[in-house]
């Protein structure tokens, strides 16, 4: 569907934590209208409803008539059918990751979307993150990939587990970097807090050699968010967290460190400006439903192997 010329209307459907920074974010952009929030929580709707200076709806199809574009902050076991109402009335949607429950719900979201011709973008925030994008060109073949994701328990996303809440992120960032199909999965974990997995491992080796090692965890005393990524006489440590990067290189006689210059900015806040791009010119989100159904093909296969252990 191709956009009249104007402002790009939009609104953003579930404002807890991390849809509140959506609207926010909406709000200050001077491309854009913030038409509406909505919210099933009255207290919290009115709260940022009365912040921003814009419309509360507690119902979503309210919203029908007055959008372009909508980011889609639910609760997970909301997206499909939040999102599937989005598209079928012609309205370009941001679904937060995780993008769905199940696989049978992300098909039929994608075809929903190709059949209007509308984007449909999902919310995997490190592909922006300032360190992971500074090192992009410096990474080819990787032979090995560690991710340490740990954070403290978030009382939040308390709906799906720490797979689907926090250990995605690197399962879409290393689907991205390895070129190479998933020859074979194994993963454990164990639920402390919560009736689903609190921590979790997984190795992921691929048909071309490389293997890759994820570690997540919302109990931890610590907050990391660190990738390392070992290939042939290179090795690079990022730290998403607070967005540095470090290249070490193999030399004639030594190992040398060089540290990459990073111009530091709002990653969700890059992630949105996309959107608006993408909405705005109909071009192909950097992380569309069909790249995000990847990674949830694999963060639901770490899932099950957990559960049967």
């Amino acid at each position: 569907m191709i956009l009249n010329m104007g402002k790009l209307r939009i609104a953003v459907i579930g404002v807890g934590h991390l849809g509140s920074i959506h609207a926010k974010i909406y709000k200050e952009n001077p491309n854009v209208d913030l038409v509406g929030v909505c919210d099933t929580d009255k207290d919290r709707l009115n709260s940022v409803s009365q912040e921003l200076q814009v419309p509360g709806h507690l119902n979503h199809q309210d919203l029908f008539s007055k959008v372009d574009a909508v980011s889609v902050a639910t609760p997970t076991k909301l997206h499909f059918k939040v999102a599937a109402d989005l598209l079928n009335h012609n309205i370009h949607a941001l679904v937060e990751k995780p993008f769905t429950p199940t696989l049978e719900e992300a098909d039929h979201l994608i075809q929903i979307a190709k059949d209007h011709d509308l984007i449909l973008q999902v919310g995997h925030i490190e592909r922006f993150n300032s360190a992971f994008c500074a090192t992009q060109k410096i990474i080819k073949d990787p032979k090995f990939i560690e991710c340490h994701r740990l954070s403290p328990f978030p009382n939040r996303s308390l709906d799906i587990g720490a797979v689907l809440d926090i250990m995605i992120h690197d399962i879409d960032i290393i689907l991205g970097l390895v070129t190479s199909k998933i020859e074979r999965i194994d993963a454990v974990g164990v639920n402390v807090l919560t009736r689903f997995e609190d921590i979790a491992n997984a190795r992921i080796t691929f048909e071309n050699g490389c293997v890759a090692n994820l570690t997540a965890s919302r109990v931890s005393d610590e907050v990391m968010r660190k990738i390392r990524i070992f290939q042939e006489n290179t090795y690079i440590s990022l730290d998403y967290k607070n967005a540095e990067a470090w290249v070490y290189r193999k030399g004639l006689f030594k190992i040398t460190k060089e540290s990459l210059p990073i111009e530091k900015e709002q990653p969700l806040q890059k992630e949105l400006e996309s959107f608006i791009a993408c909405v705005t010119n109909h071009t192909t989100p950097l992380v569309s439903g069909t790249v995000a159904r990847e990674a949830l093909a694999v963060a639901l296969e770490i899932q099950k192997q957990i559960w049967k252990k």
